[in-house]
């Protein structure tokens, strides 16, 4: 099993932030597009290759967001319409999250098996996400995935804001 960890730096304008293994070295990186139409987030690895791609649609009447997993398109993310609390639907092939992922505490899930999990870390400044790869070979993925529920959640405090 691998631990990897997702640090946000507070207050970053540039939405850059990276992913960092049990040494606390950098592992991924994540650069969000500062003002552009649509509004993306790239997930790089170590060598500088992108390994993720996370795009809001632009004209939605429920937003919604895309993941591409190395260049392939996997997973969609989409609002559900609700009167009361804001749900989100997950939709990918064999790919299912349960538990909570408002309060980034939840297991992801290929084809019933856990594969990977997610806990919030408490005392720490800013927002600090434990990720627990259980299959390696779906580190891409699950990554991929964890920072799109992220983005997903920035967008709808955002939109609650406003």
């Amino acid at each position: 099993m691998k631990h990897l960890y997702i640090k946000q730096k507070v207050f970053s304008l540039s939405e850059k932030f990276t992913v960092k293994d049990e040494q606390e070295r950098d592992r991924y990186f994540v650069e969000g597009s500062f003002l552009k139409i649509p509004k993306t987030f790239s997930i790089l690895d170590a060598e500088n290759q992108e390994i993720g791609l996370i795009t809001k649609k632009t004209f939605s009447f429920l937003p919604t967001f895309f993941v591409e997993v190395d260049g392939q398109e996997a997973v969609m993310i989409k609002k559900e319409f609700t009167f009361l609390k804001p749900r989100y639907a997950i939709e990918a092939e064999g790919i299912d999250v349960q538990g909570n992922w408002w309060e980034m505490t939840f297991d992801i899930l290929r084809h019933g098996q856990v594969i990977g999990s997610v806990s919030k870390q408490w005392l720490s400044w800013g927002d600090t996400y434990q990720v627990d790869i259980l299959d390696e070979t779906m580190e891409h993925l699950i990554i991929s995935l964890v920072v799109a529920i992220d983005c997903v959640k920035a967008d709808q405090a955002a939109a609650a804001s406003g």
